[in-house]
């Protein structure tokens, strides 16, 4: 017997799914819009979820007690244009969540439990006025809400992966209910320095995760850099474009004229080394621009870029010490293991999600890793849920 049903809105893989299921939830729809990711789920849950929320007749849905939606995040994003509400096919959508829940109160039959997530950057974009709409809405269909918005990182449940993320949890206030909802202060990890070494899979994978030459070549003369700059904290990202007595243009907005600043800086107290190095790199002609810019994010943990995590991204090549990975993202910027120069696998990144090793991965890596990337933490909801619908397993 099921304890409890719920639908699962913007479903993407199922990250919702697994961990409502793992806890005695029956879900009776679900709702997603691309392609793969509909592929994926069906062949994991054998369920349709090609639906569309913006179309849906909610007198279609069966009856469910838990609304769980990780609403599309692109339009609170710091990485996207952040035009919140303004934006038309993604901002308003959690209009599509509100137009749901008033159906079943009109009803009279509101949704019990409500579990939404999104960036951590739905709290404070548009100066707060973002968080307060959404917070006016479901107050207004009597949804009585954590005092503030969770945020809950897979890290403080030992998982080695920064990625915070905000849950807005709530109660319909017909049911006489209160709940408060803790994070897990006391099961925040302590970093050990080997932790984002437990999800791999073993040493030896497929040759297609292996960097390639060029990468070497490129990570390599960096490593040199580091190792043999004076300075091992670096607090800025080091653009070698600006290894040069040039002044700095007066034109830059501040913030690069202090990056620019420091760079000549940083330049000027190893200038020997600094000019052999460019000179043995022929002046780095063979990088790629992007790769011409370095961040340094490991602090004095770590002694080389082959110790740390590793990220070919837009703002150029950061290194992070090996405790947590990064936060996995749509935007496909696959971390890079040091120590055995290669990037995770799609299992290794679906682990980073707490996904189980028999879940049904898209045989397409670029897909599985975008999936992932898009994916809730099957962890973190399932800690979250349990004490939102007081269910323990």
């Amino acid at each position: 017997m099921k304890k409890f049903k719920y639908i699962d809105l913007f479903s993407g893989i199922g990250g919702f799914h697994i961990a409502m299921d793992e806890l005695g939830g029956e879900c009776v729809f679900s709702s997603e819009i691309d392609e793969y990711a509909i592929d994926t789920y069906n062949k994991n849950f054998n369920i349709d979820s090609n639906h569309d929320i913006r179309k849906i007749n909610p007198s279609n849905i069966p009856y469910y007690d838990v609304m769980c939606a990780g609403f599309p995040c692109q339009a609170f994003s710091k990485a996207g244009k952040q035009q919140g509400f303004k934006d038309e096919t993604k901002g308003t959508l959690f209009f599509g969540i509100e137009r749901l829940l008033r159906y079943r109160v009109v009803i009279n039959k509101p949704v019990k439990y409500i579990m939404l997530e999104n960036v951590s950057n739905l709290v404070s974009h548009d100066h707060g006025r973002t968080w307060k709409i959404i917070k006016k809405h479901l107050v207004e269909l009597g949804y009585e809400l954590t005092e503030n918005p969770i945020l809950m990182s897979p890290h403080q449940l030992k998982i080695p992966q920064l990625r915070s993320r905000v849950f807005i949890l709530g109660i319909h206030n017909s049911f006489n209910e209160r709940t408060k909802i803790n994070t897990p202060e006391s099961l925040l990890s302590k970093r050990n320095i080997n932790d984002a070494y437990s999800i791999l899979i073993n040493h030896r994978v497929a040759k297609k995760y292996y960097i390639s030459d060029y990468e070497k070549y490129v990570l390599n003369a960096w490593n040199e850099f580091y190792k043999n700059i004076n300075e091992k904290v670096i607090g800025f990202p080091i653009w070698a474009s600006e290894f040069n007595d040039k002044p700095v243009n007066p034109d830059f907005p501040a913030w690069k004229q202090t990056f620019v600043k420091k760079n000549k800086k940083l330049y000027h107290n190893n200038k020997v080394f600094i000019d052999q190095w460019l000179e043995k790199y022929n002046q780095l002609n063979t990088f790629v621009e992007t790769h011409k810019k370095f961040e340094w994010q490991a602090g004095t943990h770590i002694k080389s870029i082959w110790d740390g995590l590793i990220q070919f991204r837009p703002s150029g090549i950061r290194v992070k010490r090996p405790s947590e990975f990064p936060a996995l993202v749509a935007m496909v910027h696959i971390p890079i293991i040091g120590k055995y120069k290669r990037r995770i696998t799609p299992r290794e990144a679906a682990r980073l999600q707490s996904f189980p090793d028999d879940f049904i991965i898209n045989s397409n890596d670029q897909q599985a890793y975008k999936q992932f990337g898009n994916s809730v933490n099957v962890d973190v909801i399932r800690y979250l849920a349990q004490q939102l619908i007081k269910v323990r397993t």
